[in-house]
Parts: C-alpha cells; sequence; structure tokens
C-alpha cells in the first residue's frame, strides 16, 4: 500500500471552525500548514456550516442599541452560576472562561468586523434561567445571530485558507483519517493514518471508510480540531452522566455521522488526558427532519415562552422548565419520566411568531443575506416557510381544528398511547384561565409577559399572550418533540496556550487541541450547562489561540 509522505510547520487535525481558525492564524505567521480531515472537502467548515450562526456578546453595540444593560460582571454571574464548576478537573476550564468572557466583552466582536462578519440588529434571549440571580441562565440577551449563520461565520477563514493554498503555504487533505499520532522522545512530531478512497457525496452525507493508502505527516506542532462525539450515538450512550438518568433508547442526532469522537482515542493513546467526558448538551425540542441528509437526522426547535410544554404522560412540565429556559434541567426531568418524548401544545398564532428552526439550511433568509425574504419571513402573516413545510410533512406535527382531534391525532403517532386525553385538556384549559385577566398565579404567562418587556421579544420572538383554545388563534398544533443530539462538553485537558497535558498537568510537547475536542477550552470552559452562542464562540477562541501558539512553537 502506498504511503502519502507530507510535512509541515503546523498539522492541523479536523476542519471545522476551530481547525480553519487555527490554521489561518498559523498561516498569518506565515508557517506551512497542512490540514486532515476524513470527509470530503464538500464538508469544509463542519459543523459550524450547519449551525445558526449564534454568538454570545457582552455589552455589544447590538445589546446596548435594544436597550440592553450588559456587563462583565453581570456575564460572569451568569457563566460561572451556569456553569457550577466542582471538580479538580475544573481548574483549566475556570481558567479558560475567564478568558473567554474577557474575549467575549473586549476584542471578539472587533476581530470578527475586520474579517467582515455582521450581525443580525436583534439580540436574541436564549437559557433564560428563570431560577435566582445566582442560577443558571442569562441574566439579559445575549444570543446575536451572524448575518449568514454558519456558513458566513466559516467564510473569512475560509478563504484565508484558500489563499494560502494559492500561496503555497497550505495543504489540504481530504479523505485522510487519523489514526495514531507519531511521538519522537516523548513528544508529538506528527500523524498517520488512512487514505480512503474517495467520494462525490454531498456535505452532510454519511460516506464509507475503504482504505486505499496510507500517510504520515511531520510537523512541529499538531492541533487536534476533531469535534465532539454527538454523532456517535453509542458513545453518546456510554458517557451519558447518570444525574441525567438513563440515556434514551431513541436519539436523533443534530450532527452529521462524522462527528465519532474517533480523535479522543487517538489521542489519549499519545498521552493526552481527557476529562469531564460525562459532560455533554443535548435538545429536547429535536424533531425529525422531513427531509433528512444524515442518518437520524434531527432539527432544533428554537422556541419562544409560550407554548404548553407537557410530558409524554399529557402533565405540564413544572417550573422553570419553560420553552427556551433551561436545556439541561429540562432534559434530567424527562429523563425521570420513562418515556423519550415529550410535547409542545399551541396555537397556529403561537407557531407564526415564536417558531424557528436551528441551523442555517433552515434559514434561507438570513443565511443568504435576503432582506426581503427576512421582513416577510420574520415580520410578515404565516409561519415562515422552513417551519411551514414542517407543519405539512413533518412527522412529528399534528394540527387539528378541536381539541380532542388534537388529541386523537397525538395519540396516533408512536408513544402516543401514553397519553392521557383528560389530563392535556385540564391543563390547557387551566392555562388558558390564567390569561383572562393582567392578573395570574402562572409563572409561564408571567414570564411571557415579561418577554414583551423587551424590544426583540414584542418584534420577532414572542406573540401576544392568548388563549390556545382561542377559535381565532388556531387551528391547534401538537410538536412531538425528542432528545437531539449536540455537543461534547468535555474534551482534552489543555493549558490557556492550548496546550495538551497529560493527567498529571506536564504538557504533551508538540501538541495542542481546539474546539469541541478540547471542551472548547481546558477540558469544559462551560462547566455543565452552557449560555447558548458559547460554542461557535470556543472555537473562534480556542482556534485562534491554539494556532498562534502553535506557530509560535
Amino acid at each position: 500500500m502506498t504511503v502519502q509522505r507530507h510535512q509541515a510547520d503546523v498539522l492541523v487535525v479536523g476542519w471545522g471552525l476551530a481547525g480553519l481558525v487555527a490554521a489561518a492564524e498559523a498561516v498569518a505567521a506565515g508557517r506551512r500548514v497542512v490540514i486532515v480531515d476524513q470527509e470530503p472537502r464538500t464538508n469544509l467548515g463542519g459543523q459550524a456550516f450547519w449551525s445558526f450562526g449564534g454568538l454570545f456578546f457582552v455589552d455589544s453595540p447590538e445589546q446596548r442599541r435594544m436597550g440592553i444593560a450588559d456587563s462583565a460582571e453581570l456575564a460572569r454571574q451568569d457563566w460561572f452560576g451556569t456553569a457550577g464548576f466542582d471538580r479538580p478537573e475544573d481548574f483549566w476550564p475556570r481558567r479558560w472562561a475567564e478568558a473567554y468572557l474577557h474575549f467575549a466583552q473586549a476584542e471578539k466582536r472587533a476581530w470578527l468586523r475586520e474579517k467582515g462578519v455582521g450581525f443580525f440588529p436583534v439580540v436574541g434571549w436564549a437559557e433564560r434561567g428563570g431560577y435566582s440571580a445566582r442560577g443558571p441562565g442569562n441574566s439579559v440577551p445575549r444570543f446575536h445571530v451572524t448575518w449568514g449563520t454558519g456558513p458566513g461565520l466559516v467564510a473569512p477563514f475560509q478563504a484565508t485558507i484558500e489563499q494560502g493554498e494559492a500561496e503555497g503555504l497550505v495543504t489540504v487533505l481530504p479523505r485522510h483519517r487519523v489514526v495514531a499520532l507519531l511521538m519522537h522522545d516523548g513528544t508529538v512530531t506528527g500523524a498517520a493514518g488512512d487514505v480512503l478512497a474517495p467520494t462525490a457525496a454531498p456535505r452532510g452525507v454519511a460516506t464509507g471508510r475503504e482504505k486505499v493508502g496510507a500517510f504520515e505527516i511531520v510537523a512541529g506542532a499538531t492541533i487536534v480540531s476533531s469535534g465532539g462525539i454527538g454523532g456517535n450515538p453509542d458513545l453518546v450512550r456510554a458517557q451519558w452522566p447518570e444525574r441525567l438518568g438513563t440515556p434514551p433508547r431513541d436519539l436523533l442526532s443534530g450532527v452529521p455521522a462524522y462527528v465519532d469522537g474517533s480523535m479522543q482515542e487517538v489521542s489519549a493513546r499519545a498521552g493526552a488526558h481527557l476529562v469531564n467526558g460525562d459532560r455533554m448538551w443535548h435538545y429536547v425540542e429535536g424533531i425529525q427532519n422531513w427531509d433528512p441528509v444524515w442518518p437520524a437526522h434531527g432539527i432544533r426547535i428554537l422556541p419562544g415562552p409560550s407554548s404548553l410544554w407537557l410530558d409524554a404522560t399529557g402533565r405540564r412540565l413544572p417550573v422553570p422548565l419553560f420553552p427556551g429556559f433551561d436545556t439541561l434541567g429540562t432534559l434530567e426531568h424527562l429523563r425521570g419520566t420513562g418515556h423519550d418524548h415529550s410535547w409542545f401544545v399551541l396555537s397556529r398564532q403561537i407557531v407564526e411568531k415564536e417558531f424557528t428552526l436551528s441551523g442555517s439550511e433552515q434559514n434561507p433568509d438570513l443565511t443568504e443575506k435576503n432582506l426581503p425574504l427576512l421582513l416577510a419571513s420574520r415580520f410578515g402573516r404565516g409561519a415562515a416557510p422552513p417551519v411551514q413545510a414542517f407543519l405539512d410533512r413533518g412527522a412529528d406535527f399534528v394540527v387539528r381544528m378541536t381539541l380532542d382531534e388534537l388529541v386523537e391525532g397525538m395519540r396516533e403517532l408512536p408513544g402516543g398511547d401514553a397519553l392521557d386525553g383528560e389530563l392535556v385538556r385540564l391543563e390547557v384549559e387551566a392555562r388558558d384561565r390564567e390569561i383572562a385577566n393582567e392578573f395570574t398565579k402562572d409563572a409561564q404567562i408571567a414570564m411571557l409577559r415579561s418577554a414583551r418587556a423587551y424590544r426583540g421579544d414584542r418584534l420577532v420572538r414572542t406573540a401576544a399572550p392568548h388563549r390556545i383554545l382561542d377559535p381565532k388563534a388556531g387551528p391547534l398544533i401538537a410538536v412531538k418533540l425528542h432528545v437531539l443530539t449536540r455537543k461534547s462538553l468535555g474534551g482534552l485537558e489543555t493549558d490557556l496556550s492550548a496546550r495538551v497535558l497529560r493527567a498529571g498537568g506536564e504538557v504533551v510537547p508538540g501538541l495542542y487541541a481546539a474546539g469541541e475536542a478540547a471542551g472548547f477550552g481546558g477540558g469544559g470552559m462551560h462547566g455543565y450547562r452552557s449560555l447558548e452562542g458559547t460554542f461557535l464562540g470556543g472555537c473562534l477562541f480556542s482556534g485562534r489561540i491554539a494556532g498562534r501558539a502553535a506557530a509560535a512553537g
């Protein structure tokens, strides 16, 4: 079998956002870079390409224009209240969190603006918490959507790589799967692996692993930026934490199959310390994609606060587990019900105002930077076209005129026999009675009225409070929700220079890590929970640090 041989100053394993940023920084320092990935080049940009492009900023111009008073102190309070750091392994994640918060307030936005990245002017309010001031959640809106979504964020770094190729500084090697890191006297000196058979598969489609050759790459520095484990359901279940109950039997995948965690074992054999593997971020608002790209392809609903959330039996979720408030708190509660699904019950009026679907392909107005389409879909009448497509074709959507008909349709879906129709009626009617006047003891109704005090929510995210059973707001809609895999919050332990560490804290010479492979920094800078908009930002930040450190040698 033919063995390809290459040399580089910096080797980057994985061409997602963190890898592209790291490579771009190394190129900017004049280093020769080789980038390898097991997928065809159509997948350049990795998971970031599929993303909604949400970014976490602190005290940004967009926030100030929306009347949002944010500060470094408030952001730190929110981050650490959300992260819940409580382990010796959190030494470096804590330091990465502090460094990232400073980046998010100080340099991050200006750095991206210099690269031509713009942002939608309405700031979103994700992970609202609903607990005490020191508990988890964002105290203020901080979710900034990239103009162009994920592809718009990938574009400037991809352009740098392509320019580097034209100048002879960068070599991109698709279909190169790393199976070992090369070592000499305890130092990582590159990587070896299999050359896979070429494929013309479109972006995101699962590809084969037929070997047609081998390769070795000798490099002064190697950066692992290969992502997490979200596309590998067996590994997700194996690392599932006891605190979240039993892992679901049925999982939707929010990431392509190539997000398989294969570089974890490869890195560990070279001495890397993997930490916080039981910390993971999965969504509970997943729906089956009616037009799937990869196996078990799911889409996440980005819900506004008005939908009534019921468990599989029809019982309403407890306070403050409302849509968009506490992702992992809701996951933990639902895993205790003994069922793998839950339900949204809502009106057509709520769908039209509040339903957004996560992902670049589900938001063509923002992704294509199409202002007329944006105005029509976000501010016009009717559901946005991608949402309407799920209403028409989605396997998890039930649309009916009356509550009895809705319950009947819900019970016809797989697992629907667990539903107690009388309990659903009690929950819906009780909620609707609380809407009748300006007074209420219902915390969700109080929160949605409070949300509409924020101009951004009132404009594009929160429907005017109304009775779900009001015929003028209909028809009625139920959505069956599944657990959707997404992110690994743990990973390779790294110091503040992105150097990979051994179990005893010593540096593995020559080895760096960035992005999800490193828990977005330090082996888990989010702790147990995320404030949202921080995954892409963690890739940007850790990729920048890793690229600069590896280039400096």
